[in-house]
């Protein structure tokens, strides 16, 4: 039987993947290997691992990278390429699956790839210019045999990048899926859950560091809560910033303000489940996570995108993007609270796709680790230059 690594370092890359997840558990053709890593594994970040095995799918491995890495990226990658080293060498997975752009996932890639494993990319070719994740996400690209972005353009560029054409599905996004097919939560569900009464109107919102850009996330998301505190009448649930240089500079401001706010809460993770539940009842999403761009338009919502974190990435009429200021981003809430705009929206097409895009990853998926093989010696795909 055929093994498939399915590597999950961050709460939010877990929420996208756990429909995959689940159906390749349950394949009889596919022996799953889950591996753990990264945040998951942080308290700081709400030790996400619980979310994974209360979900009763079996792990594989936990490879803590975090250690002694004083969140330092160049470490945690370090870290990343010694503990999956090990692992490789002793499992032999026959292919592995990631999905998306963070910094652990680039450095677990190249030992794939130095071990001569194929290598099935979710999410690639797209573009966030404010972050780092940008070239990671095309470094994996590169490294990559199997593609599954979500949307054409996204698979054009993948394209553009050199690879071939025939190893390139274009399945949608999975967030638009979870969107469609999770049980969620009524509002008194949600409520207990977290232990917050939610006013008339809330938000949902996450404000992550803006990676290109050098010593602004404190005053970036001081701007966001200057503009939030005009509106004591909407409740505002907040997740933590990720573990991206600056992310704890970010977190320890949000904290302070929750604790002196009694319209404002900040979790460490709301898990797949509670943030989409969520935001099915929120007025509008708020701050700089793809979620907002992806999966909140599955809502008919509008989405209040702040700065340069995701700039560059496919949107639909929802989103309404906005400078780091904070008479810019009332501006931006007024606009995503007004009649006007939520009637221009009710009838808009969310670019992401139907909401069927894990079983497409799965018997693609499939067809190439049963049926085709990977060709590791992979010809660049040119292009005519003009």
């Amino acid at each position: 039987m055929k093994k498939l690594a399915i590597v999950t370092t961050t709460r939010a890359e877990y929420g996208l993947l756990r429909s995959v997840i689940k159906k390749f558990d349950i394949d009889e053709n596919i022996e799953l290997r889950l591996v753990v890593t990264g945040a998951h594994l942080s308290g700081e970040q709400g030790n996400t691992v619980t979310e994974i095995e209360a979900d009763g799918v079996r792990i594989d491995k936990k490879i803590s990278i975090l250690d002694d890495a004083e969140n330092n990226p160049s470490k945690i990658m370090a870290n990343a390429l010694m503990g999956f080293s090990k692992y490789f060498e002793e499992e032999k997975p026959d292919a592995l699956m990631v999905l998306g752009d963070r910094f652990e996932t680039m450095a677990i890639c190249i030992v794939a790839y130095n071990k001569r494993i194929p290598i099935i990319h979710i999410h690639g070719g797209e573009t966030t210019e404010g972050a780092v994740d940008e070239a990671y996400r095309h470094s994996i690209t590169k490294m990559s045999q199997l593609h599954f972005p979500a949307t054409d353009e996204y698979r054009n560029r993948i394209i553009q990048l050199g690879e071939d054409p025939k190893n390139v599905y274009c399945v949608g996004a999975l967030g638009v899926e979870n969107a469609k097919s999770l049980t969620l939560m009524k509002k008194e569900e949600l409520e207990d859950s977290i232990g917050f009464k939610l006013l008339g109107r809330y938000a949902v919102g996450t404000f992550h560091p803006v990676t290109l850009e050098n010593n602004t996330a404190g005053d970036q998301v001081r701007e966001l809560l200057s503009a939030i505190d005009s509106y004591k009448d909407i409740s505002f649930i907040f997740s933590k910033a990720n573990l991206d240089t600056d992310g704890l500079v970010i977190n320890k401001i949000l904290q302070e303000y929750a604790d002196s706010h009694e319209n404002f809460m900040l979790v460490d993770s709301l898990g797949v489940i509670r943030y989409m539940s969520a935001l099915k009842g929120a007025a509008f999403v708020i701050g700089n996570s793809s979620s907002g761009i992806i999966e909140a338009p599955a809502f008919g919502i509008p989405t209040i995108n702040i700065g340069d974190r995701q700039k560059g990435r496919t949107a639909g009429k929802s989103v309404i993007n906005c400078k780091p200021a904070c008479e810019d981003i009332k501006k931006a809430i007024d606009t995503a609270l007004s009649a006007e705009f939520l009637d221009s929206i009710k009838d808009a097409v969310n670019p992401y796709g139907a909401g069927d895009t894990s079983d497409k990853i799965l018997q693609i998926t499939k067809k190439y680790m049963l049926e085709d093989g990977f060709n590791l010696k992979k010809k660049f795909y040119d292009l005519p230059v003009k």
